[in-house]
């Protein structure tokens, strides 16, 4: 059974959301706006949001980025009667999994909705990854390349966290800058990010194994499978 926050504020949709949800076997939770979604988050572990980019008392759009910042690996799936193409792409850019425009058929909802938790269970692992040749462990903090162990710093973990997380998806520059801090909390620029990039790929990368592929103008794709 799946924990899913469902953030909206029309409350005969938000109602009508939570039965069909509850209804396929997931366990809905209510928010109708930020400040009541941010006191859930908190409190609860949610396996994906549902967030309405037009709320009460701010933007989903915001709340995403508050929500990616701290957890990641949280799928979310926006749905929102706001339909240009620069909506999309903004919701995107910000780590949702999925965005769902206003009409909807709710059948065609729910099949995204498991979609987006399937990718979610398969790439969350065990909290990190391995292929045989490289290890995470973000839960204990370790990396072994060839059964050697590296030393990677806290952003360059941040990064792999990121990264594989979204695994065969475009990660943007925009998105890991926002993520990354230094550890007395000042912003990473851009030309910090490439070097840190650069210092990742040749602690865990070899002639034999590709990790990390540049996307210019764009980011970064994880190419890594799990054996």
């Amino acid at each position: 059974m799946s924990k899913i926050l469902v953030v909206e504020d029309d409350l005969a949709l938000s109602a009508g959301l939570c039965f069909a949800l509850d209804d396929s076997g997931h366990l809905t939770v209510a928010a109708y706006t930020c400040q009541k979604a941010r006191q859930l988050l908190k409190t609860d572990q949610f396996d994906l949001v549902i967030l309405d980019v037009n709320l009460p008392d701010g933007n989903g759009f915001g709340l995403c980025r508050e929500v990616k910042a701290s957890a990641p690996e949280l799928p979310i799936v926006f749905l929102t009667a706001n339909d240009l193409e620069q909506d999309e792409l903004s919701g995107f850019d910000l780590g949702a999994d999925d965005y769902i425009t206003k009409p909807f058929h709710i059948q065609i909802l729910k099949r995204r909705v498991e979609a987006v938790l399937r990718r979610g269970v398969s790439r969350s692992g065990d909290g990190g990854f391995d292929d045989g040749f490289l290890r995470l462990d973000f839960q204990t903090l370790t990396a072994l390349r060839g059964g050697e162990k590296l030393a990677i710093t806290p952003n360059e973990y941040k990064l792999l966290r990121l990264l594989t997380a979204n695994a065969g998806t475009v990660v943007t520059r925009r998105l890991l800058l926002e993520k990354l801090w230094d550890s007395e909390g000042n912003f990473i620029d851009d030309h910090t990010l490439t070097v840190t990039m650069n210092r990742l790929r040749a602690k865990i990368e070899d002639a034999g194994h590709t990790y990390i592929q540049t996307i210019r103008g764009m980011g970064y794709v994880w190419l890594g499978v799990r054996a």
